[in-house]
């Protein structure tokens, strides 16, 4: 009879415990009307967005825990962004909202699916992409892949790290909440030809790569899962 030895049982523990940490707080959703993006490609040009942006702000009342004042409700928020600021006024809306909402939790979870997109769209993985991307943003990863698969290139990528993750806005739109972060990365990659050739990045240079991504959730829904509904390459 075989056994597993301690370290695949460690890893295999590690792996689930991570995915249902994702969930928690980035997964199944349908997003919001959002123009997608292609992260890899070198022609990079900047998301729009398609709805414009909404007046229509409902603020939805606050569950409160029992003997809950508003100093405490807020605390580990005023603690991440300034009381007064726009960023903490969109934060304490969205705490409003949905009383799970914790600022740094969420920043956690977004580094986490942010390396998991990256990679998910450099390997072809269009299951992973589709539970963690909005319809739109899907639709628009997915026809890159295909694209690229269909000149029969390949991309070879190795990613290093998040230096910086950071919540930039955050507000209430109508009953979704939107949460936009500025990433700072580093990533090793190139995108080789059929033949083999480097036709785009370097496969031996690790390059900084900073992005603003926009994950979003409706708060009324029971699901309290996120997904990406907007991405844009920083200048």
């Amino acid at each position: 009879m075989q056994f597993f030895d301690f370290g695949t049982i460690f890893f295999l523990i590690a792996a689930v415990v991570i995915f249902f940490q994702l969930r928690n707080v980035l997964g199944r959703r349908t997003g919001n009307e959002r123009p997608p993006f292609d992260p890899y490609t070198a022609a990079r040009t900047k998301a729009q967005d398609a709805n414009g942006k909404s007046d229509n702000v409902v603020s939805l009342p606050r569950k409160k825990a029992s003997g809950e004042t508003a100093e405490e409700a807020y605390a580990a928020i005023d603690a991440f962004a300034k009381s007064g600021t726009d960023l903490n006024k969109g934060l304490r809306a969205i705490r409003d909202a949905d009383a799970s909402f914790e600022p740094k939790g969420f920043v956690d979870g977004a580094k986490m699916a942010y390396e998991m997109i990256v990679m998910a769209y450099a390997d072809g993985d269009r299951k992973t992409l589709k539970n963690l991307l909005s319809r739109e943003v899907f639709d628009g990863f997915v026809a890159a892949i295909n694209d690229r698969e269909g000149r029969s290139e390949k991309i070879q990528s190795s990613f290093v790290g998040i230096n910086k993750a950071d919540i930039v806005s955050a507000e209430m739109k109508g009953s979704e909440a939107h949460v936009t972060l500025r990433i700072v990365s580093e990533l090793i990659s190139a995108t080789r030809d059929k033949a083999g050739d480097v036709i785009d990045g370097d496969p031996e240079t690790v390059a900084e790569v900073k992005d603003v991504w926009t994950f979003a959730r409706d708060t009324r829904s029971r699901d309290p899962n996120w997904k990406l509904v907007a991405t844009e390459e920083e200048d």
